[in-house]
């Protein structure tokens, strides 16, 4: 791995094609790129997915010139902003670190580049400056489109709450807001818990409409006592219909819960899907084997590579067509993983992703997503 970087970072990697384009993309990506820790290891993870979009892209007929630069987490940026090249970028890809965001993005404004910050940061960058893409979502923004979505989708839904007696839960804002919500529609709900005898738990549920489930956890232990719950209740009553709609976590507990996902109809709200069954998953999971002779690592989700392959088919591609009218407003159709859409941060700043996803695990044991 030390070769390949030494190979690409701060170096200069001309991809380019004879056929007509609408203009040079000049791509920079400032992220760590060392596999010192896990932070560098995760952003090598996500250059190898850029590089792979690049190569696409080439084969497409865009051209692409594409520098990239090691920016440790106590670098200070603006030494690689004076390196040779980093002038010359429409887009870049970072940076990862909080401290790194306001040179950047003074960088940006000066040299009319986009800037596409990536993962999660705590800066207010893109609400002030035009130049900033800001990809992340926080839990607070899911769980708002989420309850949104709840209210709207399954108003015709008898909800039932589960107390999971779990303490460590962090899903009190979210079961709150949809309360909150629930009661200002006047949509019916009950709430039980776990611990609830059976003759008791039952009288949570309805007969004369579907219920639909919402856990107070997002831990896997707790969703299972739950699923076993729920086992025994639509075994017991076999007329009563249920769904249950979960949290983005769930994602990482399909493998051992997928058929109960299929018997409850489950829904899971998200901002990204991995869909490990997909023929283009497996060709570009191929190419990456191919390329850098290892897999991806299978203990992230969502996956960083198939990440970066996304990131960078939708923003070269979109420079290419519109250069720097390019706004990413349109919806992403064509993502492997993780879909963009981005509005307005503010009158005055830049873009904010508003992508949002329901992960939907039908009973005739297909996987959809529903797109916002």
């Amino acid at each position: 791995m030390r070769h390949f970087l030494r190979f690409l970072v701060g170096g200069f990697v001309a991809l380019t094609s004879l056929a007509a384009v609408a203009q040079t993309v000049r791509v920079g990506v400032m992220l760590p790129l060392h596999d010192d820790n896990g932070d560098g290891k995760r952003m090598v993870e996500y250059y190898r997915g850029i590089l792979l979009a690049c190569d696409q892209l080439k084969r497409e007929g865009v051209s692409i010139d594409l520098h990239a630069w090691n920016v440790p987490e106590n670098a200070d940026i603006r030494t690689t902003l004076l390196q040779d090249g980093a002038d010359k970028c429409n887009l870049i890809f970072g940076p990862l670190y909080t401290p790194q965001v306001e040179e950047l993005g003074k960088f940006a404004k000066a040299y009319g580049a986009k800037v596409v910050i990536p993962f999660s940061i705590n800066s207010d960058e893109v609400k002030t400056n035009p130049q900033v893409f800001q990809v992340y979502q926080s839990p607070e923004e899911l769980d708002k489109m989420a309850i949104a979505q709840l209210g709207y989708r399954f108003k015709d839904y008898h909800v039932v709450f589960i107390d999971c007696n779990d303490s460590t839960s962090r899903k009190g804002p979210f079961t709150v807001g949809l309360r909150t919500l629930l009661e200002g529609k006047k949509i019916d709900f009950n709430i039980t818990n776990l611990n609830t005898p059976e003759q008791s738990f039952v009288k949570a549920f309805r007969l004369d409409k579907p219920n639909l489930v919402v856990l107070n956890s997002g831990r896997s232990p707790e969703l299972t006592k739950a699923l076993d719950k729920l086992d025994e209740l639509t075994q017991k009553n076999q007329n009563l219909d249920v769904s249950l709609f979960g949290y983005n976590e769930w994602l990482m507990y399909e493998k051992q819960n997928l058929e109960r996902y299929y018997k409850y109809n489950t829904f899971i709200p998200s901002y990204y899907y991995y869909n490990v069954v997909s023929s283009k998953t497996q060709q570009l999971e191929q190419e990456y084997r191919k390329w850098f002779h290892t897999s991806m690592n299978n203990n992230y989700l969502p996956r960083f590579a198939i990440t970066g392959y996304d990131h960078a088919m939708f923003f070269v591609k979109g420079i290419a067509r519109q250069g720097a009218d390019f706004k990413g407003t349109e919806p992403d159709k064509n993502a492997l993983q993780t879909r963009l859409r981005f509005e307005p941060a503010s009158k005055r700043g830049g873009m904010q992703n508003k992508n949002f996803i329901l992960v939907h695990y039908n009973k005739n044991r297909s996987i959809s997503t529903i797109a916002f």
